[in-house]
């Protein structure tokens, strides 16, 4: 392979930047750019030292330097590491020449591609150094650790002996077919593919909420104009995001803006108020509003205690159901302007058998209570288990191997051919393959490694 560098901090100015060189050649092109007397050569490896570049006879800058010998290495190659200052001159300089004296520039994500072509990572491992990069809250960075220590791997690995298991009882009687002999019992057999069926339904299921931990869990917060909804958001935010007037229809489009809450990122949407309307910019928004609904996880259904009964929100609720399927929503009611509403005012534990919330949006009195209902969804739904899926590409072949695994259930039951069974697992294994990166193709590779930025 091609001896590759690049920058691997981002780009701007900063304290330092690193800059990284990887291939067979590493070692001696990097020796091209430091003076016999620094002893770079004899360098020992995975040591770190204080060295001084040149370009020629002119000093480029200080650095530190390391050698990390192959295969104890990020990529499973020698590699060079330089930290010089991160001024841009000095960087782009340092890497000129890397490249004049034999390097070539790096693709995005190569680093990572040769760690897993060098059996450093699998694919998903892979995958999870993207996922570690663009993390941006608590559960993403743990999610993606996880994933990164081969949590989902092991699994996997799991999934496919099991795979292996049943397709060498039927490869068996294939290789013994002429002498009309059975090796394997079907009841065993049909509870084996049970098994494997259950187990790739349990990580399919882990996908939904593992993707909303990854990439921020979307609350929509909506009902009636005028009771309160931009304040909530404006006082769980704890800065004036969305304008706020006495007059109704104000918020006539989506506002986004997103909160970390125990560690989970949430992305909070403020919808125009429902009612009907003859203005036709005012019903654009409400429509987004709906659509706002359907996308979310969570509905924070705010109305105004001191203007609306719990019979009317519970008949604005009915209505809501028709635009919007609620039966796979958190919807958590909460009551607003408990701070002026008279003690007579109707306070039920639930609407619905939704929980209710009562608080005071403008004197931010008691949304502590709707942070903690939010942090009981993740708990509620979380599986407690250090391997969920957050990757699309690993649900949709999994969707596949589930497809392949249900076909292979359905022909024992028919009594079909073993052959034809044994085309069903066949087909879940290359699956599971192309999952772990076992199977894979320059396309494959290329579109995932493509996602990395340059120098990881």
């Amino acid at each position: 392979m091609d001896t590759i560098c690049a920058i691997s901090t981002p780009a701007g100015l900063g304290a330092i930047a690193v800059v990284r060189a990887s291939g067979e050649h590493a070692f001696a092109i990097a020796n091209h750019l430091f003076r016999p007397t620094v002893g770079f050569e004899a360098l020992p490896a995975q040591q770190a030292k204080f060295a001084h570049v040149y370009d020629g006879e002119q000093l480029v800058d200080q650095v530190v330097v390391v050698k990390y010998a192959s295969p104890r290495s990020y990529t499973g190659e020698d590699m060079v590491e330089i930290s010089c200052h991160g001024s841009l001159y000095i960087q782009k300089k340092i890497l000129e020449l890397l490249l004049d004296n034999g390097c070539r520039m790096a693709r995005p994500g190569e680093f990572t591609q040769r760690a897993f072509l060098n059996g450093k990572l699998d694919l998903p491992q892979a995958e999870a150094v993207g996922d570690l990069i663009n993390s941006q809250s608590e559960s993403s960075h743990r999610l993606a650790i996880n994933q990164l220590q081969g949590n989902i791997s092991q699994k996997l690995h799991l999934l496919r002996e099991e795979l292996i298991k049943v397709a060498s009882l039927l490869e068996l009687e294939l290789d013994f077919s002429e002498e009309d002999v059975t090796f394997a019992n079907r009841d065993e057999l049909e509870s084996l593919l049970q098994k494997i069926s259950g187990e790739v339904e349990k990580l399919m299921q882990s996908f939904k909420i593992g993707n909303l931990l990854k990439s921020g869990i979307p609350v929509s917060i909506i009902g009636r104009p005028n009771v309160g909804k931009s304040t909530l958001l404006n006082a769980l935010l704890q800065h004036d995001r969305a304008i706020v007037s006495q007059m109704p229809g104000t918020t006539r489009d989506t506002i986004e803006d997103t909160l970390t809450i125990n560690g989970t990122l949430y992305r909070f949407i403020d919808t125009a108020g429902l009612r009907n309307t003859d203005n036709e910019v005012e019903q654009y928004g409400i429509e987004r509003s709906y659509e706002a609904a359907r996308r979310a996880s969570i509905l924070l259904y705010l109305y105004d205690m001191t203007r609306q009964s719990v019979a009317e929100v519970s008949e604005e609720l009915k209505e809501l159901g028709k635009q919007v399927d609620l039966s796979d929503k958190e919807v958590i009611i909460v009551a607003n302007k408990t701070d002026i509403a008279e003690s007579s005012v109707e306070k039920p534990a639930q609407i619905q058998n939704y929980p209710v919330v009562f608080i005071s949006a403008k004197m931010q009195l008691h949304t502590e209570l709707v942070e903690q209902h939010l942090t009981e969804y993740v708990e509620k739904y979380a599986i407690h288990d250090a391997a969920l899926l957050t990757n699309e590409r690993h649900y949709d072949i999994l969707r596949s191997i589930a497809s392949s695994v249900k076909n292979a259930l359905r022909g024992l039951a028919d009594e079909i051919p073993t052959d034809l069974l044994v085309e069903d697992i066949r087909a879940a294994l290359t699956d599971l393959g192309t999952l772990t990166g076992t199977i894979s193709t320059d396309d494959i590779l290329n579109n995932i490694f493509g996602h990395f930025c340059i120098g990881k």
